[in-house]
């Protein structure tokens, strides 16, 4: 089978790999500290997990996707409480928290079922591959490292700090892609689908069971129409033969 050459771009992080998982792991420790450090003043785990996510969305919001953003929160949400209750706040707790912050990033990386398969096919048909993904170069330079990505990617590795709009614009227009024939695949509907329906890209949308909050936004319903929803990788080859070949054909 012959198929038009698409131009296929991949998020990362819950796209290809695992990432949400060790964010909720480190949470459950950092609750289980929180719960132990004010115990008897009445401070709920929902308070302190609506707290910290608020306080995380909003650092994100403004700053980025850089790596001390998330052990930041915790000792936010920390010095919240500690504030709310007239008590100084312990610098040793809030380097214990810094610590734990930045264990998640430590975390093996685990690559989701169906990855190294979909990749496989996609460069088999011919399709060239590049990925492009949000957070610290050195720590997703070592997650690429990792899992050999650069077997499939080579130098088509795009990383950015602010994952948006302007950024996929920014990729778009200074290198080789014909919109018509690119496609961005990812599990973020703020930082991957919608920069890629503004950017009048083929959009699939890896819909995962848990979700981070700041990836979800609502969609135009206009939009919507235009996005492609699948609920595991291995179901992107398909869409990319389905229309590759009606292309051809076309």
């Amino acid at each position: 089978m012959t198929y038009m050459k698409q131009q296929v771009i991949f998020d990362l992080d819950d796209t290809l790999v695992h990432c949400n998982k060790y964010f909720d792991l480190i949470l459950g420790q950092y609750f289980e500290l929180m719960n132990d450090w004010f115990s008897g003043d009445g401070i709920l785990t929902s308070e302190v997990r609506s707290k910290q996510v608020e306080i995380d969305v909003e650092t994100v919001s403004t700053s980025g996707l850089a790596s001390e953003n998330f052990p930041k929160s915790l000792i936010a949400t920390y010095r919240y409480f500690s504030a709310r209750l007239g008590r100084p706040a312990d610098p040793v707790q809030e380097q214990q928290l810094m610590k734990l912050g930045l264990s998640v990033y430590d975390q093996e990386i685990e690559a989701y079922p169906g990855m190294v398969e979909t990749l496989d096919m996609l460069k088999q048909d011919g399709h060239d591959l590049y990925l492009y993904t949000g957070g610290d170069d050195t720590i997703q330079q070592r997650k690429i490292e990792q899992m050999k990505l650069d077997l499939y990617f080579d130098d088509r590795i795009f990383i950015r700090q602010h994952k948006n709009v302007e950024s996929l614009e920014n990729i778009l227009s200074t290198h080789h892609f014909d919109r018509s024939r690119t496609w961005m695949i990812g599990n973020s509907l703020r930082t991957d689908v919608l920069p890629a329906l503004t950017a009048g890209i083929n959009t699939i949308y890896l819909k995962q069971q848990n979700e981070w909050l700041y990836n979800l936004i609502e969609l135009q319903r206009e939009m919507q129409q235009s996005v492609v929803t699948i609920s595991s990788i291995i179901e992107v080859p398909p869409v990319i033969r389905s229309a590759a070949q009606r292309k051809s054909h076309g």
